[in-house]
């Protein structure tokens, strides 16, 4: 394939990459987006496998072979309830291709370039594998924290920020070191092997600074990280697409963890520093009082009374598979004359859109799932709030504890309403380890199990 076919071959795939990702900005578009980006990443495989800068098919066959075998049995084994976790572990996989490639290029001795363009040659290497490595590490220590292979509490270290400091003036002087080597015949390998070791520490202290609560926002950082990895690739690859592409990535995550920052009431470099409410000078309330059952039949009662219900969706109802039992729920009280809503938080299960993808999966309609900000003032018209499986976004004591983890992130404050039922396997506290007074609000009602047999048991009550 000539050259200027794969150029154009690289225009057509970025502009299905961008209606890709403007499709992905709205539900009722989504399926669209994800179509248009799979045809791009299509075209952009083809161009480059036909473009003159193969030299052995063998090689590349077989390594889409490989990566084709892995996607496709990864998509078709992974349970949603598993989807945060394989979205970082792909983001590592971005970062550990960047480091690899960057190492690639610093050995290869084919290349030949002086003055100006080979400093910036270096110094896209250098940057190249230090973002790389920061992403694989940190997607790594994400993926077993999201799989609860590690705890979610925040690792807070004595004087981390100093220690974060310092790795990062340590990576600005080895990199001197490493141009400075280069231009005066040294050894540059030393200081850029310094410099992996420590981005890879790096990456690991700062996910591990992050609390649960906030790690939908880490999963949308690493995604941004793994972007600008990709970007820094395409630029040692002189690869346009790449560049783009990863451009592409790396904005729009930034963008969305930006969003999801100011939603949560977070600074996004408070974020990355620590884990959630590590400020509190004082030790969190004890939360005090009974808890009262309830039973599916008369969960189904007062469903049946009410005019205006809100379903609030958790990880709870990822993990239990209740969205479909959900919505025939949904449909059979719309049916019935009323009014049902769903409230999602932004931070809401384990990733960003996840219990949005949830509820598409359930086909539940678009126009009745609303944001935190659009329900959030109408509290006191609902009759009936059901939480399934959700904690800490439904906490009181991030309004009302100064002292706790969570405070000052915004919450769905469905105690506003008359009635709260929360659906719960136990009294434990939620992936922030963070104890919840709504549990024993005068009314709140808790309806114990999985969330999938006893919404099936509500579900024949409203039949019956």
């Amino acid at each position: 394939m000539t050259h200027s076919l794969v150029a154009m071959s690289y225009i057509v795939a970025t502009i299905l990459f961008i209606l890709s990702l403007s499709g992905l900005s709205n539900q009722e578009t989504a399926r669209k987006g994800n179509y248009y980006g799979m045809l791009g990443m299509a075209i952009a495989i083809i161009a480059t496998t036909l473009s003159a800068s193969v030299t052995s098919y063998t090689i590349l066959i077989v390594a889409i072979l490989i990566g084709g075998s892995i996607g496709v049995r990864a998509a078709s084994k992974v349970a949603m309830t598993q989807m945060p976790e394989l979205v970082a572990i792909m983001h590592s996989l971005v970062g550990m291709a960047a480091v690899l490639v960057g190492y690639a290029n610093f050995m290869d001795n084919t290349i030949v370039i002086e003055g100006v363009e080979r400093t910036i040659h270096e110094l896209e290497i250098y940057l190249g594998i230090l973002i790389g490595a920061v992403t694989f590490s940190g997607s790594v220590i994400a993926f077993c924290k999201l799989s609860e292979r590690i705890s979610g509490k925040p690792l807070l270290l004595p004087a981390r920020h100093w220690f974060n400091l310092g790795l990062l003036i340590s990576s600005i002087v080895l990199g001197w070191m490493f141009l400075h080597a280069l231009e005066t015949g040294g050894s540059p390998l030393i200081p850029l092997a310094m410099m992996t070791v420590i981005a890879l520490i790096f990456g690991v202290h700062m996910v591990m600074a992050i609390g649960g609560a906030d790690m939908p926002v880490v999963v949308s950082m690493l995604n941004s990280y793994s972007g600008w990895a990709a970007a820094a690739t395409g630029f040692m690859l002189n690869n346009d697409l790449l560049i783009v592409t990863g451009a592409l990535v790396g904005s729009s995550g930034a963008i969305l963890s930006y969003i999801m920052c100011r939603a949560m009431n977070r600074h996004f470099l408070s974020v990355i520093a620590g884990g959630f409410g590590t400020a509190s000078g004082g030790e969190a309330a004890a939360i005090e009082g009974e808890v009262q059952p309830i039973e599916a039949e008369e969960t189904a009662q007062l469903l049946l009374a009410a005019k205006n219900i809100i379903i609030i969706p958790g990880y709870g109802m990822a993990v239990a598979q209740a969205q479909h039992t959900v919505y025939e729920i949904t449909k059979l009280l719309r049916d019935k004359g009323k009014k049902v809503g769903f409230g999602i938080h932004p931070v809401a299960g384990r990733m960003p859109g996840h219990m949005n993808v949830l509820l598409a999966e359930a086909k539940v309609p678009y126009d009745i799932v609303f944001e935190m900000d659009e329900i959030n003032e109408d509290w006191g018209k609902v009759d009936v709030s059901i939480v399934i499986g959700a904690n800490d976004i439904v906490n009181p004591s991030a309004i009302t504890d100064p002292n706790s983890p969570i405070a000052g992130m915004p919450v769905l404050e469905c105690w506003k309403g008359e009635t709260t039922i929360v659906l719960k396997r136990s009294m434990a506290s939620g992936y922030a380890g963070v104890g919840n007074p709504l549990f024993v609000m005068e009314n709140t009602r808790m309806l114990f199990g999985d969330a999938n047999v006893t919404m099936q048991a509500v579900l024949k009550a409203l039949r019956g």
